[in-house]
């Protein structure tokens, strides 16, 4: 009996280290390095042992243990467990950035001044406007009319933002790859829209998400002459953790099969709020064309400990864009945004991450900036390919995958 006893202890423990195994292979496995994989570790273990306190057993999550503790007093809720842990997933508006970084919706700067837009809006969705400028260079890098906010640990040298970025247009095959890590962000349509949410401003609808501004951002380049490449994925979708990672995977793959691409836009919007937590849009006003959607720039550096050696060669070229958009249309553009996450753009010299609006805008207002961000980006890339020659952009904007 105590044989017996003892074999089926042995299977048991056995199978808890599977378990326990296979829990840590999934905990860290998007890790790059063995500190980001214990740092993941550290971060799963305390949820966990609640989990197992509170008896919730699976290792396939989808419940915080505040869910799993109340559905396990009703045996109803027990029942459908898998529906609410699919509910609660959609709802969760929180989750990690990339390198483990969590972006909290933006509340506004102090040094921006909020301006009464005095044009009417354009598309009225009943959301309160208004236009962001820096008042104060104190806290900023100043490059011309580019402000720079900078969160990272690295000193920037005005000169070196200056100048000339690396990445050019080529002479053949698609040129730019537009896409959306978080391509259910949504906008702020008129009242009475029917528009189902898969979560707080997130839709799959594509008329009213960011996925709408790169249509008209790929249309926009490609009557310019630049043959452009728009991934339509939704990456957030129905899961917004691992966004990055899987972005990352279709970056690598579009790089590998068209070699040919320079320039990588990820295209977001914002989400913008006062102290007590109302949304507004940020607005700009363009004479002669309407009321667009502010727009800001957020670049990626090597301050996270990844590997991300060309990170001032996209700054380079967000610096060399937002200054020419600033020229034409002063309004249009918030500060560029310097932090330590890569977002990706270690994966080419043309790497910028936009975005455009906030939740508050309406998706009008959003498509119209995105139109004209795209038109001097265009006009940007095929200045420098007139100065430059054709051959020589080809050599230095190579795509780094």
């Amino acid at each position: 009996m105590k044989q017996k006893s003892g074999k089926i202890l042995r299977r048991m423990e056995a199978a808890l280290l599977a378990a326990g195994t296979l829990w840590v292979a999934g905990v860290t496995a998007g890790s790059d390095t063995a500190a980001a994989a214990a740092k993941a570790l550290a971060a799963a273990l305390p949820e966990r042992a609640l989990r197992w306190e509170l008896g919730d057993l699976r290792l396939d999550g989808g419940l915080s243990p505040a869910a799993a503790l109340a559905i396990g007093e009703s045996a109803l809720l027990l029942a459908a467990r898998e529906d609410v842990a699919a509910f609660q997933s959609l709802e969760r508006q929180e989750p990690p950035e990339e390198d483990g970084e969590t972006r909290a919706p933006v509340v506004m700067p102090v040094e921006e001044t909020p301006v009464e837009p005095a044009a009417p809006l354009a598309a009225d969705n009943g959301v309160p406007a208004k236009t962001l400028i820096p008042t104060d260079p104190s806290g900023y890098t100043v490059c011309g009319r580019v402000y720079i906010s900078n969160s990272t640990g690295h000193e920037l040298s005005v000169p070196e933002v200056q100048a000339p970025f690396a990445a050019a247009l080529g002479e053949e095959g698609p040129q730019v790859l537009i896409l959306h890590t978080h391509g259910s962000e949504a906008y702020t349509p008129a009242p009475g829209t029917e528009i189902v949410w898969s979560g707080d401003y997130r839709t799959t609808d594509y008329r009213y998400n960011v996925v709408k501004v790169g249509d008209e951002m790929a249309e926009v380049l490609g009557e310019a002459g630049i043959s452009v490449l728009h991934d339509r994925t939704l990456y957030d979708y129905p899961n917004y953790t691992g966004s990055y990672d899987r972005a990352l995977v279709s970056i690598r793959k579009y790089l590998e099969q068209y070699p040919s691409i320079r320039f990588v836009l990820d295209v977001h919007r914002d989400a913008i709020e006062d102290g007590q937590g109302n949304q507004y849009k940020a607005v700009s006003e363009v004479e002669g064309v309407g009321v667009p959607a502010q727009m800001s720039l957020v670049m990626g550096s090597d301050g996270s400990g990844l590997e991300h050696p060309n990170w001032l060669e996209n700054l380079r070229l967000a610096a060399a864009v937002q200054q020419d958009i600033l020229e034409h249309y002063p309004t249009l553009m918030r500060p560029v945004l310097l932090r330590n996450s890569r977002y990706n753009q270690h994966a080419t010299t043309g790497s910028l991450l936009l975005e455009v609006g906030a939740a508050g805008n309406s998706p009008e207002e959003a498509v119209l900036a995105g139109r004209l961000f795209a038109e001097r980006l265009a006009a940007v890339l095929q200045e420098k390919g007139e100065g430059a020659g054709h051959s020589k952009s080809g050599e230095n904007g190579e795509a780094a995958s």
